[in-house]
């Protein structure tokens, strides 16, 4: 398993559009790829899914945990991160 977190840096957080962007780069990876906010207590959500990514509620501040575990898991969490820390394009 490999794990890193990041903080969302775009101005309106994961929502939809952005949302949507981390979910369809996260469907091309074969890992299993999960997300969740440090700044709470809940479980994973599978970061492949465009209505758990959505339910978090992530805005921009927000910090979180992407892990993937797989054969292809840490090109999947450095992508990804890449992708926020880049800030889909909406700083």
């Amino acid at each position: 398993m490999y794990v890193k977190n990041v903080t969302i840096i775009n101005r309106r957080g994961l929502h939809a559009r952005p949302g949507s962007d981390f979910v369809n780069a996260a469907g091309q990876f074969k890992s299993k790829i999960t997300i969740r906010r440090t700044d709470e207590n809940g479980d994973p959500v599978n970061a492949k899914s465009i209505v758990f990514v959505l339910s978090l509620g992530v805005g921009r501040g927000v910090e979180i945990e992407l892990a993937a575990n797989g054969e292809d898991e840490q090109e999947a969490v450095d992508f990804l991160t890449n992708i926020i820390t880049g800030g889909f394009g909406d700083l």
